[in-house]
């Protein structure tokens, strides 16, 4: 079983939620709890998480999850919806890397995932989650006001025939009139590709690169633990797997290289395209005078 998968079982679906994303990260400044003794710190594994609820209205929600050192289970530490997380920091719009920062109503994180893959596949999942959410929160909220209006329409013309509008209807006018919507999440210093439509490839090229450098890590910790036992291990001809997992993880950057650079010249022949177009417009307006 995946660690995805363990903790969507022992934390989210006991809950009546579904997990969406969950990316292993450490604090870029860890904070110290002064009044502990290094050695009773105890060592632990931190993730955060995006779940929706499975009862309607569905809510959307961002989670940390601690695993302590020795133990299999995962717990659920703290929990924002969100309409708490006010931006979404990539660092570098410019380049993949592995930082980004939450920003919520009462705190900030400064977060380091294992590697830049699996940030990326977190902040595009996430990004796009958000645009669900928002999307369906909007169309909801326009359904009832249109009910809304269709309910008070009679009453306000059974109203203006009998008596004037009440206190109750002059306070509903006013709380609907004071109502503000809650602020959209802001993504800033976020690639393109991360936030942009075509990204199914790039979600994919990104899940390739997380599994390799998943098989690197768990190689070299093997390694380690075989060189720590005294044990030889036999050398693979034509070179070893860590260069084979390397050399694929290089392949598939080269492919997303030239990915990017193909949507780029579609891009620029769409544009072309419509220039043309407009011209041989003109010109047929022209010569048809």
């Amino acid at each position: 079983m995946s660690v995805q998968s363990a903790i969507n079982k022992d934390v989210f679906i006991p809950r009546d939620e579904r997990l969406l994303v969950a990316v292993e990260v450490r604090r870029r400044r860890r904070k110290r709890m002064s009044f502990l003794p290094a050695a009773a710190q105890a060592e632990y594994n931190t993730f955060i998480c995006v779940s929706v609820t499975n009862t309607r209205p569905h809510q959307l929600l961002i989670t940390k999850v601690k695993q302590f050192e020795g133990s299999s289970s995962f717990t659920r530490r703290s929990q924002w919806t969100v309409e708490q997380l006010r931006q979404v920091n990539g660092i570098n719009p410019n380049k993949d890397s592995p930082e980004f920062d939450l920003v919520f109503d009462n705190t900030q994180d400064q977060w380091v995932a294992r590697s830049s893959a699996e940030k990326c596949i977190f902040v595009q999942i996430l990004y796009h989650a958000c645009q669900t959410y928002w999307e369906g929160r909007a169309g909801s909220l326009g359904k009832v006001g249109r009910q809304m209006k269709l309910v008070q329409r009679p009453q306000q013309e059974a109203g203006s025939r009998d008596t004037p509008p009440g206190p109750a209807s002059r306070t509903m006018q006013a709380r609907r009139k004071s109502y503000v919507p809650p602020k959209q999440t802001e993504f800033i210093n976020c690639q393109s590709k991360l936030t942009g439509d075509a990204c199914t490839m790039n979600l994919l090229i990104y899940r390739c690169r997380a599994f390799l450098n998943r098989i690197k890590n768990r190689m070299v910790a093997n390694q380690s633990r075989s060189a720590a036992g005294g044990a030889v291990r036999p050398r693979v001809p034509g070179g070893t797997m860590g260069n084979v997992v390397q050399r694929m993880n290089v392949a598939l950057g080269e492919r997303g290289d030239r990915l990017s650079r193909a949507e780029d010249k579609t891009v620029d022949l769409m544009h072309r395209a419509q220039q043309f177009a407009d011209t041989a417009h003109k010109l047929a307006l022209r010569y048809s005078k």
